[in-house]
């Protein structure tokens, strides 16, 4: 008979607050023009997207989830010293270690919480999420942080017409915290490894710092390019539409709801069509809010999920309370969808 005593966390887990940052520069189509061979309608009808937002200098990784994480912790109402934990979702925090959530547990006045990052991509808030909320239902922190934050900027190449296009920046943040009856349903998540090169980094960084250029891909003038992500658009584009649709369905079928029942579709906002093709695969009401962040603020990757729940909250299109399926998906190949209520 074990000797270790049950833990004592909270029944349910909720998100309690939700904050986000854009850069103050806005990006319209017509800069990505500068260096591809396209037209601002061939993107708007491959993509749906506008614009996007692009970071300065000082606005890194750490200062963009600060500025949302100060956000959604005043919005849930609670002291930055309760938070137990703090989980960052990023691919673009170019230090291997130590973990960027540690500066940002700091410098929100978080005390000494857990702190650590993972990497998930596009689905990588999800995945942050559901972390949280075992956290939570555990007894191990009673709030926790969940950050989902890209400089995607910094790995773009903006001379691959494929991809130039489509990555902006910022970050999002809620706090999750204790509930009394369920607010975040069961997750659907996983990864086809199989399906691994559709979405990558083109170069590893122990090639690129090795020195030996020789194998590694030339810009226009001749000079190695700096990592960025590449992707072969039409599978990316197939295995969204029509495998995630099943996923999300699961989800919907794990919380134990239907279509009808809900309020609010928030996917990952990867691309207009993707987004359209999936609430037609599902066959959501009309009265269901769908979410098209992507339009004015790119992909962000982990980033785009809180982004756009952040929106359609502060612009009325949902409200506290609403039940709200997201689903997030990309490089891995992984993905991770859940019900939630909003904040």
């Amino acid at each position: 008979m074990s000797k270790i005593k049950p833990s004592k966390g909270a029944p349910y887990a909720r998100i309690m607050g939700v904050g986000g940052y854009r850069p103050t520069r806005v990006v319209p189509n017509e800069v990505i023009l500068e260096t591809i061979d396209s037209s601002d309608e061939w993107i708007r009808s491959r993509s749906g997207i506008a614009t996007r937002h692009w970071a300065s200098d000082e606005e890194t990784v750490s200062m963009m989830s600060v500025e949302a994480a100060g956000k959604a912790i005043a919005d849930a109402g609670i002291d930055p010293d309760q938070i137990g934990g703090v989980i960052v979702s990023t691919v673009s925090h170019f230090k291997q270690t130590p973990a960027v959530a540690t500066d940002i547990a700091h410098r929100v006045g978080a005390g000494k919480p857990a702190a650590f990052d993972i990497s998930a991509g596009c689905a990588g808030f999800g995945y942050g999420l559901t972390l949280a909320k075992g956290m939570i239902v555990e007894g191990s922190a009673e709030y926790v942080l969940v950050i989902g934050v890209e400089r995607l900027s910094d790995l773009t190449d903006l001379e691959d017409r494929a991809t130039a296009f489509l990555f902006g920046d910022g970050a999002g943040a809620v706090v999750v915290g204790p509930a009394q009856e369920p607010a975040i349903g069961p997750t659907v998540w996983g990864s086809e490894g199989d399906k691994s090169e559709t979405i990558k980094q083109t170069v590893a960084w122990n090639d690129f710092h090795i020195g030996d250029v020789s194998n590694l891909p030339l810009n226009e003038r001749g000079k190695v390019k700096f990592p960025a992500i590449t992707q072969e658009g039409q599978a990316v584009f197939r295995w969204a539409v029509f495998e995630m649709a099943k996923v999300a369905q699961q989800a919907l079928e794990a919380a134990g709801i239907s279509p009808e029942d809900l309020d609010v579709f928030i996917p990952h906002q990867a691309n207009m069509r993707i987004i359209d093709s999936m609430v037609k695969t599902l066959k959501l009401p009309d009265h269901v809010t769908v979410a098209r962040d992507v339009e004015t603020t790119g992909n962000t990757s982990a980033a785009s999920i809180p982004l756009a729940m952040e929106r359609l909250l502060a612009t009325g299109q949902a409200k506290s309370g609403d039940t709200a399926l997201i689903i997030g998906f990309g490089a891995g190949l992984v993905y991770a969808a859940t019900v939630v209520t909003l904040p």
